[in-house]
């Protein structure tokens, strides 16, 4: 089994905040992940960005995986209306 290990992320843009302060905007392409073979780096997809991109990508530990609440279905109600059709 493997595990991750770092993330990878490029600056694909920028933006202003509500401060008025620009920013710039990151996005995830892939991640470096351990294996039984040693480290590999497995690209999800190559950034597109305005002038494009310059190569380079940082390195970040990986963020923790958020569990999805599965919320019940609601309860079926029979309705006791006569439908005059």
């Amino acid at each position: 089994m493997s595990k991750t290990l770092k993330e990878v992320t490029v600056i694909v843009g920028q933006y202003t905040n509500a401060a008025g302060e620009t920013k710039n905007r990151y996005q995830r392409i892939g991640s470096i992940i351990e294996t039984r073979n040693g480290e590999m780096l497995k690209l999800d997809q190559i950034p597109l960005r305005e002038g494009g991109w310059d190569g380079w990508a940082r390195l970040y530990e990986p963020k923790p995986k958020t569990e999805v609440t599965k919320h019940p279905a609601p309860e079926y109600a029979p309705h006791d209306d006569d439908v005059p059709f």
